[in-house]
């Protein structure tokens, strides 16, 4: 495993990291997460990803009861917070934000994360509320650093122009051979304070490990054939898509990889990004996702699968 400091913080987290999306405590019973877990941590992972909404709380919970016996200091712990846990439950208020945090500590068995995060913004609280309730909790030990999840470039700025609150030292969005959006204005706007990006979807729901053929049915043990997940991945199943994701194929054959792990090292090639999340049902599914780190892969290739995605019409 190979490790990046996370923006302006002292956190060195592995370059690829464990998340717990439509896994952990949803999909995955507990030995399974244990053994999942514990995989990970046998292969260098030491940056574990989740959120108070992943299952209403569920993602938490197993993952505390997993980490449970591990040293706090022997791995970093974020989650996130904004989406309804309830009824009246949500958004960024400092009520919520004191809220969720307690509520998410307990769960996961710590009196303490390394990264807090705004999984989204939050239109109807005012922005100085928001940071500075965060502010709140970093001095109150419950969180080390903060981050946020999808903002625009916008929103970003106007929290970095804040006075006397916390910085933000992460920013986690969707980012991938077939979604490269944050490259153009929030990945320089990040680079340039100190702000890195934890990549979730590297692998574009799946569809860059190549197991999506163009024209047939998804295998039935597969994402895109579950219900909410399938509808969705819709925009990545498109058969050109997946006729030019065919052709990277050779590509990922000549560097000596895996479909995977290319897409994964294409990713990291990026300088600002610290760590690219990776979902697991089973322990082996990590094995060949950490292997990505290991790769150097000319630059000539990672240029020619841009241009085959980029005449498919990918973003």
């Amino acid at each position: 495993m190979k490790y990046r400091k996370l923006g302006a913080s002292d956190l060195e987290v592995s370059e690829i990291s464990l998340g717990s999306w439509l896994t952990f405590g949803v999909g995955v019973e507990a030995d399974r997460t244990r053994a999942c877990v514990d995989r990970a941590f046998s292969l260098g992972i030491n940056f574990i990803d989740t959120a108070n909404v992943y299952g209403r709380g569920a993602a938490e919970t197993v993952l505390g009861e997993a980490l449970s016996a591990r040293p706090r200091d022997s791995y970093v712990l974020a989650t996130k917070v904004f989406f309804p846990m309830s009824d009246t439950d949500r958004g960024l208020s400092r009520a919520q934000i004191h809220k969720q945090i307690d509520a998410s500590l307990k769960r996961l068995r710590v009196d303490h994360v390394d990264l807090y995060q705004c999984h989204r913004y939050d239109p109807a609280t005012p922005l100085v509320e928001t940071m500075e309730a965060l502010s709140e909790v970093v001095r109150a030990g419950k969180a080390r650093y903060i981050g946020f999840s999808e903002w625009s470039p916008d929103q970003i700025e106007a929290a970095l122009a804040i006075p006397g609150v916390e910085r933000f030292v992460s920013s986690q969005p969707q980012y991938s051979l077939l979604h490269r959006r944050p490259e153009k204005k929030v990945m320089p706007l990040c680079a340039a304070h100190g702000v890195s990006q934890i990549v979730w979807s590297p692998l574009a729901q799946g569809v860059l490990s190549g197991k999506y053929a163009p024209g047939s049915k998804p295998p039935a043990d597969s994402r895109a054939a579950s219900g909410a997940m399938g509808g969705m991945m819709q925009s990545l199943l498109r058969d050109d898509i997946l006729v030019a994701v065919e052709k990277l194929k050779p590509l990922a054959a000549e560097a000596g990889c895996s479909l995977s792990q290319f897409a994964l090292a294409w990713v990291l090639r990026e300088p600002n990004v610290a760590s690219a999340i990776v979902g697991a049902t089973r322990p082996e599914q990590l094995d060949e996702n950490v292997a990505a780190v290991d790769f150097t892969i000319d630059p000539a290739l990672f240029r020619r699968a841009e241009q085959i995605l980029a005449s498919a019409g990918a973003s």
